[in-house]
């Protein structure tokens, strides 16, 4: 049951890192800069982003694998 709600939680939480890298380069395309969150003197920008939503989407992925496979 507790892997199943990781593999939902973490496949949301890598949708919204995808939509919010992809509202980010859009808005870098049409000329607005989104460095508004500076972490240590870096920025987050959708590079970073995109990173967070692989990490979150390979997780969801092997925690349902896992699931499967115990069952």
């Amino acid at each position: 049951m507790l892997i199943k709600t990781i593999a939902r939680l973490t496949y949301w939480v890598g949708m919204t890192c995808v939509v919010l890298a992809l509202i980010s380069r859009g808005m870098n395309a049409l000329g607005f800069e989104m460095t508004g969150v500076l972490t240590k003197g870096h920025p987050i920008d959708y590079h970073s982003l995109l990173d967070g939503a692989l990490l979150f989407l390979f997780s969801s992925i092997a925690s349902s694998l896992y699931a499967r496979l115990e069952h």
